[in-house]
């Protein structure tokens, strides 16, 4: 059977494709939402008089999470598109909007009136001088009287943000500002995937990972205009915000500190090995033998989890990967590893083993043998470590190569 194809139907999809093009907004402002029906119509008209006093083409998306009062009717009523995202959470509904969205830059704050959507223009100027995210800045903005709670002012934010530049070497002073404007590619370039708060983090931490131009202008918050407790919960967002930022640095909080710590427990284990030692009239005898096993073995551990870590952000975020997984990817983990890590192994546990026959048929003097237990306890342990970790490994690193394959 030959297929024919209608070259009129053809046409007339590349027209409509052609029109859809011309016609594009260029803004599209992003709004979540869950339930906020007094202030979602402040929002949406705000963003409409921006665009009608700049002339420019713009539009309004708004990601409902779930509202069971009339905030889809009013979004509806005030032509916004509304984008129905059945996945609980701040990030989901952001991403849902997002996706949606037709315009050349996407600009997203809350739907309670505490972002004035207003000061729109500023992030539109930063985004068509260059700028690929734009970041609001509260504090240099200026917070009004009950806009934000003082847990949150002066030690959430203030703490959170200080913990992210850091270990990520960003300069953003407001980590957490909800206001913020990118260009479309720069949201696929980002691929934040968090559904909650935590998105917010992610997504800077992805675009300083991708190299993206990064900006802050100042904004001013207001206390919202909601006349409900805030969706947000202090503690149990604050702690997501923080594991997503400590597991997102691999390097800081992994990789560094690992080798630091492998390095002092080996040398600690080579120098104490024989037997206690004394430096300087200090006493070095079973107590630091047995911290010395200790450091090895999380230094070691926390190298391979280091390694594990970048693997899995690479297979998600694959825009910028540095140096370690390419190496990882050209070379021959697995077996390395459990080559390496199997040898140790045995040769730790043989030792062990001839060790406990020594002391069983032949006694004497414990407190060097004990010593030179530990020496071969940690290897057998780092060892059958390294042997588990790089199957792990290989499967990642499997799954990272299935991902690029397609």
């Amino acid at each position: 059977m030959v297929e024919t194809l209608d070259f009129g139907a053809v046409q007339t999809d590349r027209d409509s494709q052609c029109s859809d093009e011309v016609e594009a907004p260029l803004v599209s402002a992003i709004i979540p939402c869950l339930n906020e029906e007094r202030t979602l119509g402040i929002c949406i008209r705000k963003a409409f008089d921006v665009f009608a006093k700049r002339g420019l083409n713009g539009e309004v998306v708004v990601g409902d999470n779930g509202s069971s009062d009339r905030s889809v009717e009013i979004a509806e009523s005030l032509g916004a598109r509304v984008v129905h995202q059945r996945v609980k959470g701040y990030g989901a509904a952001i991403s849902a909007a997002a996706e949606a969205a037709r315009g050349k830059y996407l600009i997203m704050a809350d739907a309670d009136d505490s972002y004035d959507w207003s000061s729109l223009g500023d992030f539109i100027d930063a985004l068509e001088d260059g700028a690929e995210l734009v970041m609001g800045d509260r504090f240099a903005g200026g917070i009004q009287p009950g806009a934000m709670p003082a847990l949150h002012r002066y030690l959430g934010n203030p703490v959170l943000s200080t913990i992210a530049r850091w270990l990520h070497h960003s300069p953003i002073h407001d980590f957490h500002c909800g206001m913020r404007g990118f260009t479309r590619d720069a949201f696929r370039r980002m691929g934040a995937r968090s559904p909650g708060m935590e998105f917010a983090s992610e997504m800077i931490i992805n675009a300083h990972r991708a190299g993206l131009v990064i900006r802050e202008v100042p904004i001013k918050l207001y206390p919202d205009k909601r006349g409900r407790p805030p969706h947000l919960r202090s503690f149990r967002d604050g702690w997501r915000h923080l594991r997503l930022i400590i597991a997102h640095a691999p390097d800081t909080m992994y990789l560094i500190p690992g080798v630091t710590l492998l390095v002092v427990g080996i040398a600690g284990l080579a120098m104490l090995a024989a037997g206690p030692v004394r430096v300087g009239g200090w006493y070095f005898g079973i107590h630091f033998v047995a911290l010395s096993a200790m450091a090895t073995l999380i230094g070691l551990l926390a190298i391979l989890f280091g390694m594990l870590a970048k693997v899995a952000i690479a297979i998600y975020h694959p825009v910028h990967e540095g140096r370690i997984v390419p190496w990882l990817m050209r070379g021959r983990p697995l077996e390395w590893l459990v080559f390496s890590g199997g040898m140790l192994a045995v040769a730790g546990f043989v030792a062990d083993v001839l060790l406990a026959l020594h002391w069983i048929f032949v006694g004497g003097p414990m407190e060097q043998s004990v010593h030179l237990t530990f020496v071969t306890t940690t290897a057998c342990v780092a060892g059958m470590s390294m042997v588990l970790s790089g199957f792990v490994l290989k499967l990642l690193l499997d799954n990272l190569g299935d991902r690029r394959a397609f």
